[in-house]
């Protein structure tokens, strides 16, 4: 294997699955504290809008070609979910207890997807150097020529459902039941 065969297999076999399961591990801690009875449905509203703020550069990932375009997007997108996370931690920590196993978990969910914007910058450095004037950006938006194969693509997406989509909507609904139930007190 070559040094891009290798680094595009870090991506898709190491990354993006600790980060899925990173993800469930942060779920879990979050219902160890019970956090419909604690921050509540406003926390898992902040939980989705970081899953969905990290779906946009994955999803352009699996799907498309990486251009200097992709790549930004990508960067946007990852400081959009870093001070969404700063405002998660900022609004529970003042509701509930964030114990250190939910902080290390939280330190892995930052820093996989900048390991990962950094792989991908890595492979295709050229694009991500035209966005600083080395070069032309390329800022159109095209299918990959070459899909990644269509078994990973289906695994990753069922486990995302799986493990980030489900656990977090089922968060969300517990929170606004024990809201609900708390109005009708």
């Amino acid at each position: 294997m070559g040094p891009e065969e290798v680094l595009r297999a870090m991506l898709m076999y190491f990354v993006l699955p600790l980060w899925l399961a990173a993800g469930f591990a942060d779920y879990l801690c979050h219902r160890a504290t019970h956090i419909e009875k604690t921050s509540g449905w406003k926390e898992s509203v902040l939980h989705l809008a970081q899953f969905a703020e990290m779906a946009v550069p994955v999803l352009a990932a699996l799907f498309l070609e990486i251009t200097s375009g992709v790549i930004l997007v990508m960067m946007v997108f990852l400081v959009l979910h870093e001070a969404t996370a700063i405002w998660d931690v900022s609004y529970a920590s003042t509701r509930r207890e964030v114990s250190p196993t939910e902080q290390h978990v939280h330190s892995v969910l930052e820093m996989l997807p900048l390991t990962g914007l950094l792989l991908v910058i890595a492979l295709h450095w050229p694009a991500f150097a035209a966005l600083f004037g080395h070069g032309t950006p390329d800022f159109s938006f095209r299918l990959k020529p070459s899909p990644l194969p269509l078994t990973y693509i289906v695994t990753m997406l069922a486990l995302t459902a799986l493990f980030e989509v489900l656990p977090y909507l089922e968060e969300l609904i517990r929170g606004l039941r024990y809201r609900d139930l708390r109005r009708k007190e």
